[in-house]
This record gives structure tokens, sequence and C-alpha cells, in this order.
């Protein structure tokens, strides 16, 4: 895909770490220009207090093959967010890829705890970060990206829409979150199909994040390390395999077929044949229904 996307324009909406990071850099080296937003800068971290920058992203891009540029956004607040669509506008002139991928809710999440034992403010903050966020981005982004026919908006989210559809989720709150985009992109697919563009809701699988990596004491070099403790980890892929699903739907000419789909990187990765960076192929939400759910002993073979 080296090239592909020569001449592109992408915002990545919450490109500082995990996929965030990892699209924007598939992007770059596809040849895109890229805006990386996100909260977390060389001069001041959001509440998540990472290392992880929005100018260490829009550096790897650029490293990649294509340009990235760090804009300090929180898209909680929709004037910033007004003012980063003007001037990409005035810089660019265009927007062709819209990523949302803002959350910042793993800190907020109560595992497996009921609505009423769920801290309130937590979990109604979680809903403002996941949702309010999104909609704050496309009110402000597509009005640019429509301008144009070929437009593309990925919502990430967490789970396919059949996944969630009979699966619990965590929280009462986080399966609303994750599933509320699923259907944010199905809506968004209605409203700019008519002007020649596609949205499509996308989930990674079992990502080796920064903080996945980092909760299980690991680095992305040794990460098969985990594996005595966390056996069903073996599924697990880097950020940059969801990076490349969203270069090849970038990339595709035909990408309106797949127009208000709930999407995975394991299936995408099947059907344009796009591997990790390992050169393995996982698909974890089919590892997930036959083989993890149902308790069964893990096992990647054939897998990935």
């Amino acid at each position: 895909m080296a090239g592909g996307l020569q001449g592109r324009v992408a915002l990545v909406a919450g490109a500082t770490r995990g996929a965030g990071r990892g699209i924007a850099v598939e992007l770059g080296a596809a040849g895109a220009t890229v805006y990386c937003t996100g909260r977390s800068t060389r001069a001041a971290r959001s509440e998540y207090d990472r290392p992880e920058t929005i100018e260490e992203t829009a550096e790897q891009v650029t490293a990649a093959g294509g340009h990235g540029v760090a804009v300090r956004v929180d898209h909680l607040e929709p004037d910033a967010v007004r003012d980063l669509v003007a001037r990409i506008d005035a810089e660019q002139g265009r927007l062709d890829v819209l990523v949302n991928d803002i959350w910042g809710g793993e800190l907020l999440t109560g595992w497996n705890q009921p609505v009423w034992e769920h801290d309130l403010d937590a979990g109604l903050r979680q809903i403002r970060l996941a949702v309010d966020t999104h909609l704050i981005t496309s009110h402000h982004a597509l009005p640019l990206l429509i301008r144009r026919p070929g437009g593309l908006v990925v919502e990430m989210t967490d789970g396919t829409a059949e996944y969630n559809a009979t699966t619990y989720r965590l929280s009462a709150f986080y399966d609303l979150c994750k599933s509320a985009v699923i259907r944010l992109a199905w809506a968004q697919a209605q409203e700019i199909a008519p002007h020649g563009g596609t949205a499509v809701a996308l989930t990674p699988g079992w990502m080796r994040s920064e903080m996945m990596l980092d909760a299980f004491g690991v680095t992305e070099e040794r990460w098969r390390d985990a594996l005595a403790r966390v056996p069903h980890f073996g599924i697990s892929e880097t950020p940059r395999y969801t990076g490349r699903a969203v270069a090849a739907l970038a990339a595709d000419p035909d990408v309106a077929r797949w127009n208000g789909r709930s999407l995975s990187s394991g299936g995408l990765a099947a059907e344009y044949g796009f591997t990790d960076l390992d050169g393995s192929r996982p698909d974890a939400w089919r590892y997930m229904v036959e083989v993890q759910d149902p308790d069964l002993p893990a096992d990647a073979t054939g897998y990935r």
C-alpha cells in the first residue's frame, strides 16, 4: 500500500497511543498527511499520566513515509475541534479520512460492576468520552470531508455488532459506549452516502497497546512471556494491524461496499490480504466465539 494514499489527508482523533497511533502510522506509510490529535503532549500529560505523546505519533507518521502533524485537542471542547478543522481546511483544503478513535475510558471502567455499584460519575464520563467526543468531531469535520466524493469515516470501537449484541461487555456503561459507537457509524453512513462518503465501525482484536503490555509486564519484543499467565493472549495483535485495516479501506476504490458495516481487523485482513507486523493474520473475534468464550484450552492454531 506504499504511496497508495499520496495526496490524501486524514484526521486521526485520539492518536496518542494504541489503535490511534497504529492507524496514524499506517496511513502515513501509505503516503497520507495525517493530523494526529490528543491531549498528551511533551509539554503536558492528560490524566493518563503516560509517556506517549501526539508529537511522537506525528514523528512516526513522517518516518513511515507520510507527513505527520501533531495538534493538541480536547475533543470534548467544540470550539477546539472547530478550530482544528478550520486549520486543516486552511492548510490542506480537503479531508479524505476521519478516524474517530477518542476513548480515554480505561481508567474509569469498573469491570463486572452492575450499574448500581459502578461509580456514577466515572460511568457518565465514559459515555461523554466515547460518544460526545465522536459526535462533536463529526459535526465539525464532516462538512469538509463530504466536500468531495470518496470520504471515509472510521468509528473505532470494541467488539463487532454481532458479538456485542449477545455478549455483556464489562459493565452497563462500557457496554453502552461500545455499542453506541457502532450505531453512530451506521447513522453517519446514511447521512454521508448521498455525498459519496462511507462510514464504518471498526474493532481491533486483543490489541497489544502500550497500556496492555505494561499491565502484563512485558514489551512488544517479549509479549509471549505473558502467555504463562494469560494463555489466550496468544491471539493478540499489534496496533499497526488495525492501522493496516484502515489504510486498506482508505485505498479501496470500492470502499462504499462496506458502508454502515461493523468490521474487524481480522475480518478485513482476510479480505484485503494484509498481515500484522510478524506476518501473521490474527482473527481474534472468531477465536473469542469459538475458543475463549466456551472456555476451551487456549490454542491460536488456525486463528492467526
